[in-house]
């Protein structure tokens, strides 16, 4: 598989090169530039295939050159020993939960392929840097996914009034581990912008081989589509009719890698776009002008999100078929009271506790099924979060009181960063000189 710039000024490069420069020089992000079709693989697999089974019979077909069909078992084992949990609710819809991983969020799943995949393509070389701004349980995500993998020191830049949280202390790297958790004085936006701008010094970062494990990396959004097929094997011979994906959507990155498996020939009818009050897309997937607002806060706090990290990919999407591309997206703007009573229709009718990310899905597949009344349709709702992450608002929505699995709690526990600096490139690159 090859990989373009969304600005399409730089040549193609390959996977492994698209991953270790993480961004193209000309400012725009990697998408992938050609289209493996899968079917023959997914297609006849059956509901007794396991996660990592699939995993690693596609993945070595999508990155041929780079991972050989041991490779690519060596990676699926060593990501994946939790999976993707579906569980169908009635004819019509059906719930994939994505928070079975070690720190409860669908972030277990890129995050764990992007590393186990990192350390199997460099293990020849001296070593890499993977620097990464965090917040909030992307930290611990990345920390846990990271923690161990030969060759790879892990750097997360985490912004000032954001408490570093679920990193045990013997993963630091004066410890004898290799995450180095540093405090910014700054931002969220500061840190995304050292990562970007360290990346962008290409003497500094060529010399540190220095890439990242955010978002804008596309080993992270790559494996995302993995989760989609794994679905789709788990109730293909439940179907009635056509299949639909809702789908919790922020900054857009499980939507597109919805869209890659789409492209690489999934059967699906549609994808919801289910946002919240801010609804950041909702003109544009209509054919109308892209404005950012400000941001809204809601009671779905990771989807309050004014312009998307993922916009550039998701407008080449549009540039490419835009008429294909509002035919297959619909999007949905869910409100807060909207949010609750999905939360408490899923208790009451199914006995589930959704959070209320995966409760704005809910709310947007019931909506959109409710106006097309096709008997036919079947959606699956992706579940992004542990209900308990959001307790209070579980709690005020079912009365149910639900707490932290043991695992999770654990995660809750602060840190003292390794150091602090104020938000400036100087600063950064002349701390990672000194720690490495």
């Amino acid at each position: 598989m090859q990989f373009r710039s969304t600005k399409s000024k730089e040549p193609e490069v390959s996977f492994k090169d698209a991953v270790l420069r993480c961004l193209p020089s000309d400012g725009g992000l990697y998408v992938p530039s050609n289209v493996i079709d899968l079917r023959q693989f997914f297609l006849y697999m059956d509901e007794g295939t396991s996660y990592p089974e699939l995993v690693a019979t596609v993945a070595p077909v999508l990155l041929q050159g780079e991972l050989n069909p041991f490779s690519a078992a060596r990676v699926a084992e060593s990501s994946f020993d939790f999976e993707p949990e579906l569980t169908q609710l009635d004819e019509n819809f059906s719930i994939l939960n994505l928070y079975n991983g070690p720190t409860g969020t669908f972030k277990d799943f890129g995050a764990s392929f992007h590393a186990a995949v990192l350390e199997e393509l460099l293990k020849n070389y001296p070593g890499a840097i993977i620097l990464s701004a965090v917040r909030g349980d992307s930290g611990a995500c990345l920390g846990r996914a990271f923690y161990g993998r030969r060759g790879l020191t892990t750097v997360m830049l985490f912004p000032s009034g954001q408490p570093i949280r679920g990193i045990d202390p013997a993963f630091f790297i004066h410890n004898g581990g290799n995450i180095i958790p540093i405090q910014i004085r700054g931002s969220l936006d500061d840190c995304q912008r050292l990562v970007k701008e360290t990346i962008n010094d290409r003497p500094f970062a060529e010399r540190h081989c220095i890439t990242s494990a955010n978002a804008i990396n596309p080993g992270r959004l790559l494996p995302q589509a993995f989760y989609y097929l794994y679905a789709f094997v788990k109730i293909k011979k439940r179907l009635p009719g056509g299949l639909f994906f809702s789908i919790p959507s922020g900054n857009f990155g499980n939507l597109i890698s919805g869209l890659y498996a789409w492209k690489f020939g999934l059967p699906v009818n549609g994808f919801i776009a289910a946002m919240n009050a801010n609804n950041p897309f909702g003109d544009f997937i209509r054919g109308r002008e892209f404005k950012p607002r400000p941001v809204v806060a809601t009671n779905s706090p990771a989807l309050d999100v004014s312009v998307p990290s993922n916009f550039a990919r998701f407008s080449s999407f549009y540039d490419e078929a835009p008429a294909v591309m509002r035919n297959i997206v619909f999007p949905a703007s869910i409100n807060d009271t909207a949010t609750l009573k999905a939360m408490e229709f899923a208790w009451k009718k199914y006995g589930m506790l959704l959070d209320p990310h995966g409760a704005v899905a809910l709310a947007a597949a019931r909506d959109f099924f409710n106006q097309d009344k096709n008997s036919n349709e079947h959606i699956i709702v992706l579940t992004t979060g542990h209900p308990a992450r959001e307790a209070a608002t579980v709690e005020a929505a079912t009365g149910q009181k639900v707490s932290l699995p043991e695992r999770l709690a654990l995660l809750e526990k602060e840190e003292e960063p390794v150091a602090v600096i104020d938000p400036y490139l100087g600063a950064l690159e002349g701390l990672l000189t000194g720690c490495l």
